[in-house]
């Protein structure tokens, strides 16, 4: 079918619909769990598993589902991850009448990732494949707002359920957001004319598997690290708020709702801005270091508020929280243009392993954070925390690619 440049609209509004459906089943059931732990019976460390088994599916299948995508193409298996997906919710739903053991519910929970990871990478390769260079930046971005849009609609939606009606509506609820996704790809999406010469070019000069490409695992890893201190604010401002400086928790609310608007924002103007001005490898590194010398302020700043006394003051509120929120959307500001210059580089017929293995390594991170963060706060301070997230983005200014001379013609002939 050829390329309509209107219909492309439409493949990004299914690539936003369906991330952002999976994604609010993803940050919505922690956000449950009080109410979890109540209606099945679960102690923490069950607890845990449970909702640990849920990433864990999503980091271990996210690269056969892009390897799959690229052999297959997206409309099938964006089709295939969100239908099976959400019978596998239907199944938990249907299970929470008997209030099912914690096996079976973990089990469900690790199928749901499973199946649910297909989005990721067939999502990103659509994108890929309809809009051409020049515009992939901002799509890819506004693509990428679809995670916390989604993380914010499941906290929402799901602990109301929960608390108002059951587990039931969870599950169902959350089966119907990916259900309804799937009836707009079913309708919208398709794969565009690839029988260019343009295309046909691109496709011989990036036949080479993501796999076995250094350039592409170093972005991957850069990817990864950089999400490390993105991941340590999410999981674990609250609780420093709360106990360094006894933060009121409306307070604390509306700091983590400033981060998050302001990355969404950030993500949508710099794939605009750096699609208008071809220079995505400069703006990465910009970011990577602009993030190194804002954790390290947070830092330097939570270390001279304890050492003098006066982490509950108004004024160190003050100051931390202000520097948090620069160092919040400065560390989640990079997404999209990070993920369309490393699936530029994979090119449109390998985008989608690209993607997931991208992907991989964000929910390996999202798996070690929290831990390391807990042993650092617990055996040494606060400090040390946000230290190690300032060392974190440095370490990623080298991976992320060089800016090269004929970069911006590359760009500008694609």
């Amino acid at each position: 079918m050829p390329v309509d440049n209107g219909h492309r609209w439409k493949v990004l509004g299914v690539g936003v619909a369906a991330n952002a459906s999976f994604s609010s089943v993803v940050g919505g059931l922690p956000a449950t769990a009080v109410y979890m732990r109540a209606t099945y019976q679960l102690d923490n460390a069950e607890l845990g598993l449970v909702l640990g088994v849920l990433g864990l599916g999503i980091a271990i299948s996210e690269i056969p589902w892009g390897l799959l995508t690229d052999r297959w193409g997206d409309r099938p298996v964006l089709l295939t991850g969100l239908l099976t997906s959400g019978i596998a919710l239907l199944i938990l739903a249907m299970l929470a009448f008997y209030a099912p053991t914690v096996v079976l519910l973990a089990a469900g929970l690790f199928t749901v990732g499973l199946l649910g990871s297909s989005v990721n990478g067939a999502s990103g390769r659509a994108i890929m494949a309809w809009f051409k260079e020049g515009e992939r930046g901002l799509a890819m971005s506004i693509r990428q707002t679809a995670v916390p849009g989604g993380y914010a609609l499941g906290a929402v939606v799901l602990p109301y359920l929960a608390h108002a009606y059951g587990f039931i509506e969870v599950f169902t609820a959350s089966a119907l957001f990916c259900l309804v996704a799937a009836l707009f790809a079913w309708l919208w999406l398709y794969e565009p004319d690839f029988s260019s010469s343009a295309a046909k070019k691109q496709n011989l000069a990036t036949s080479t598997s993501p796999l076995k490409d250094p350039r592409i695992w170093r972005i991957v890893l850069a990817i990864g690290l950089l999400c490390a201190p993105q991941f340590a604010i999410l999981t674990y401002a609250a609780v420093f708020f709360h106990d360094f400086g006894n933060v009121d928790i409306s307070l604390i609310s509306a700091t983590l709702a400033v981060i998050q608007i302001g990355a969404i924002v950030s993500r949508i103007w710099s794939g605009r801005w750096t699609d208008k001005n071809k220079n995505r490898r400069s703006y990465l590194k910009a970011c990577a270091w602009l993030s190194t010398l804002t954790f390290l302020a947070l830092s330097a700043t939570v270390s001279a508020a304890s050492f003098y006394g006066i982490s509950q003051t108004p004024l160190a509120t003050a100051l931390i929280i202000g520097v948090m929120v620069i160092a919040g959307i400065s560390v989640s500001a990079w997404h999209g243009v990070a993920y369309t210059e490393l699936a530029t580089l994979a090119g449109a017929s390998r985008a989608g392993t690209a993607l997931a293995m991208g992907n991989t390594c964000v929910f390996v991170v999202l798996f070690a954070t929290p831990i390391a963060a807990s042993a650092l706060m617990t055996h040494f301070s606060w400090s040390l925390v946000w230290l190690a997230a300032a060392f974190c983005a440095l370490l990623t200014v080298p991976l992320f690619p060089r800016v090269e001379k004929n970069y911006a013609l590359e760009l500008g002939s694609a």
